[in-house]
């Protein structure tokens, strides 16, 4: 297939309209990304759908792909896979409170969610457009906020599947505090069914991204570091805390960051011991706000499989930063994965020298106004990427030139 005319992206100079969009669609080709936005070379993008808020994608057993969003619905999206225009965004579940950012596909086609506190099962059938009767499995943020919150309350979760397992990863209800409420600020596991919680992962502010390993089924998480350390620092990370042989991971927030440094955030008196704390595998510059992240599957043959040095590896959103200047814009990284481990070792002082930019151009380090926020990322069943970006509710699809 050729890749898609630039017309309405030339017409426009800026972010495709949806009148744009949408006569792309009654066309049956899907619209061409913003020409302003910066792909790895090699590789051609579209936008294939709206919807408002977009947050974590996940891919159904029959290929559709699965939206959740900072409202209450989720969203499901047919025919991602086509040679032209995907089908039309439908609301596919209502949970009873959002944010509905959570979302996972998991054995026998279960499909998991999370909200503000609540873990859901939805029942599936293939291929249908909607479905009802989304069983709340599990709870979290039972308690209430920090005593000595500072106010930055994190209301999304998220969740991941394996084939015996299912994760939730809590946000903090502050940017450094103490917390008492024992799901805030964690990586919650339990069984398919919700039965068992317990702690996987403790002291990570904000693990959003949460990804698992499709030969391993290890877990892999990514951290968002505090605010109000030395401008550059904390350092953000992704590591595997299945991959530790612990029954709980200390990642050290608000204490300890990076590679065991104590930041003493909350000046405790002496200052905190990191000794015993994870320092992660991956690193990522400070305030890039990781929020999806998804193995390229190593054996992909479907009919956009991307080149050989992308399979098995790990691609990540980062969010951006609010923080200037300079600012951290938003792009999508690529990391190269030998076996369970980053291809390349982490570097405490460079936290760029195990990536690269695979879609960027979103904005630059003099401002935080962006021309567009990625949020979560999926790959299809015939091997096309797609992400979402929060900031224009749009859904994009990535694949090789020449497919």
């Amino acid at each position: 297939m050729a890749r898609p005319s630039l017309r309405c992206a030339i017409a426009l100079g800026a972010l495709l309209s949806v009148g744009c969009s949408a006569a792309a669609s009654s066309a049956g080709t899907a619209a061409p990304l913003d020409a302003r936005f910066t792909l790895a070379s090699g590789f051609y993008g579209e936008r294939i759908a709206t919807v408002e808020g977009a947050r974590e994608l996940a891919i159904l057993p029959d290929g559709d792909l699965l939206v959740g969003t900072s409202g209450s619905s989720i969203y499901v999206i047919p025919d991602v896979e086509s040679r032209g225009a995907a089908g039309e965004p439908r609301v596919f579940a209502k949970l009873g409170e959002g944010p509905a950012a959570g979302i996972a596909s998991g054995p026998g086609g279960a499909v998991y969610a999370a909200s503000n506190t609540t873990i859901w099962k939805i029942p599936y059938t293939a291929g249908a457009s909607s479905a009802t009767g989304a069983v709340a499995i599990a709870h979290v943020r039972t308690g209430s906020v920090a005593p000595d919150s500072d106010g930055d309350v994190h209301r999304t979760t998220s969740v991941a599947a394996t084939s015996t397992n299912l994760y939730a990863s809590v946000g903090s209800s502050c940017n450094a505090c103490v917390e008492t409420d024992p799901t805030r600020a964690t990586v919650q596991e339990m069984e398919l069914d919700g039965s068992g919680m317990r702690t996987l992962a403790t002291r990570t502010r904000n693990a959003i991204a949460l990804a698992v390993d499709p030969v391993s089924q290890a877990l892999w998480i990514g951290g968002a570091g505090q605010d109000g350390l030395a401008y550059g620092h904390p350092y953000e990370y992704l590591d595997s805390p299945t991959s530790h042989g612990t029954a709980r991971v200390d990642y050290g927030w608000p204490a300890c960051e990076e590679n065991h440094r104590a930041y003493n955030a909350l000046g405790e008196k002496p200052a905190p011991d990191c000794s015993a704390v994870i320092a992660p595998a991956i690193a990522f510059p400070a305030y890039a706000t990781l929020i999806g992240a998804t193995f390229y599957p190593a054996k992909q043959a479907g009919a956009y499989a991307f080149p050989r040095a992308y399979r098995g590896g790990l691609f990540v959103t980062s969010h951006g930063s609010w923080h200037c200047c300079p600012a951290t814009p938003p792009r999508v990284y690529f990391v190269a994965m030998k076996g369970d481990r980053p291809a390349i070792a982490v570097n405490w002082s460079d936290p760029r020298a195990q990536s690269t930019p695979f879609l960027s151009g979103l904005g630059s380090t003099q401002s935080a106004s962006y021309l567009a926020r990625p949020t979560g990322i999926a790959v299809g069943k015939q091997g096309s990427v797609f992400i979402a970006d929060d900031q224009n509710g749009a859904i994009y699809r990535i694949r090789p030139n020449g497919t």
